[in-house]
C-alpha cells in the first residue's frame, strides 16, 4: 500500500464521526485516527480497504516472515481495517464473495481484534466492527497461548474462529476435518500477506487453549478458535 494512501485514509478517518451505537440503542460519535482509541465505541464504521498497494503479490509472498517482536506503536484503523478486510472482507457485490475461498461458499469464519482498548467482532457486512467488551484483552490471550508474551506486546491481534456447523450442515465430516481448516488457514494467509503489504509484520499462532481463548473473546459456545495472529510494526 502507498504510504501517502494510509495517510490519506486515516486522515479521512480523523475527520469523520464513527456511528457508535450502544447496546443501550443511545448512539455518539467519535474521531478515529492512527492511534485514536476505540474504547467506549459500540459499532465502528472502517474505513474504506484500499485495492492497490505498492507491492506486488510475488513481493509479500517472498518477504512474508514470522514476526514476533514488535514496537508499541499503534496501529492506524485503515491499518487494522485492511487486515480484517483480507480475512474476511466482502469483495464482490453478494455477501458471499469474500476475500478468500470458502467451500460452499457456507463462510463459517468469525473475526475478532483485540487491542488496548477492547475485544471487537469484525463484521463483513458493512465493514465494521462491534465492541464485544472494553479493556485490554491481550494479557489473557498471551496467558490462553500458554504464555507467549509476544501475543500482549503486539498492538493488535487478529483471532479467527468457526461456527463448524455451517459447513457440517451440508458436507458432514468431511466439512470438519478438511474444509473448514482450509477456510481458515485461507483467511490466515491473506492476513498474513496483506501485514507485509503495509508493511507490518504477523505471526500464525495455534498453539492455544480453546476455552480459555473462547472466553477471553466472549465467543459463543459454538465458536472454535483456529488462530490467532498477532500483528504490528516489526522492531
Amino acid at each position: 500500500m502507498k504510504r501517502r494512501t494510509v495517510l490519506r485514509g486515516a486522515a479521512a478517518a480523523a475527520g469523520m464521526a464513527s456511528l457508535i451505537s450502544s447496546r443501550g440503542g443511545a448512539s455518539t460519535t467519535g474521531q478515529s485516527g492512527p492511534g485514536a482509541p476505540l474504547r467506549d465505541r459500540q459499532d465502528i464504521s472502517l474505513p474504506k480497504p484500499n485495492l492497490k498497494g505498492e507491492m506486488t503479490l510475488e513481493e509479500t509472498v517472498a518477504r512474508r516472515r514470522s514476526i514476533r517482536d514488535f514496537t508499541h506503536h499503534p496501529l492506524s484503523m485503515a491499518q487494522m481495517g485492511q487486515l480484517l478486510w483480507a480475512a474476511e472482507g466482502i469483495t464482490g457485490r453478494a455477501s458471499y464473495l469474500r476475500a478468500h475461498p470458502s467451500a460452499g461458499a457456507l463462510h463459517p469464519l468469525e473475526v475478532y481484534l483485540v487491542s488496548a482498548d477492547g475485544i471487537f467482532q469484525y463484521r463483513s457486512e458493512g465493514h465494521r466492527l462491534s465492541l464485544v467488551r472494553s479493556g485490554d484483552g491481550r494479557e489473557a490471550l498471551a496467558r490462553a497461548a500458554y504464555g507467549q508474551s509476544f501475543i500482549a506486546e503486539a498492538p493488535c491481534v487478529i483471532a479467527i474462529t468457526a461456527v463448524y456447523a455451517r459447513t457440517t450442515g451440508k458436507y458432514g465430516d468431511r466439512g470438519r476435518v478438511r474444509y473448514v481448516p482450509m477456510d481458515a488457514a485461507h483467511a490466515a494467509q491473506n492476513v498474513l500477506l496483506q501485514a507485509v503489504a503495509l508493511g507490518l509484520g504477523a505471526v500464525p499462532v495455534g498453539a492455544f487453549g480453546d476455552e480459555a481463548v473462547r472466553a477471553v473473546l466472549g465467543a459463543p459456545a459454538n465458536e472454535v478458535p483456529l488462530y490467532l495472529i498477532p500483528a504490528g510494526r516489526a522492531k
